[in-house]
This record gives structure tokens, C-alpha cells and sequence, in this order.
């Protein structure tokens, strides 16, 4: 049998329109980290910062 899974999805909001561009998995395991990653934003078509939002 299949152990449960210790990865949660979430989102990664750009701080700059706040557009929910990116979905992506962390692990709860360890409590939770403060997570920010430059990505493309389509709509202001740079590369932004975004940060984890959980839904």
C-alpha cells in the first residue's frame, strides 16, 4: 500500500500584479519555507519576483 503524500500544492503569486502564474508541490514536511523565486510574468512580461500562496 502507498504511503500518503508529504507535498502540497501551491501557488506562486508575482508580487508585482499578483497574477497566479506558477503551480508547484513543496514538502510540509520540516514546516513550511518562506519561498520567493524570480519567474516570467506574462502580463508584465518581465521577470518578477513570486512568492508562495497557498489556496
Amino acid at each position: 500500500m502507498a504511503k500518503a503524500n508529504k507535498r502540497e500544492y501551491v501557488w506562486l503569486q508575482c508580487v508585482e500584479c499578483g497574477d497566479l502564474n506558477y503551480r508547484t508541490t513543496v514538502s510540509v514536511i520540516g514546516g513550511t519555507p518562506k519561498l520567493e523565486l524570480k519567474k516570467y510574468c506574462p502580463r508584465t512580461k518581465t521577470r518578477t519576483t513570486h512568492k508562495i500562496k497557498r489556496k
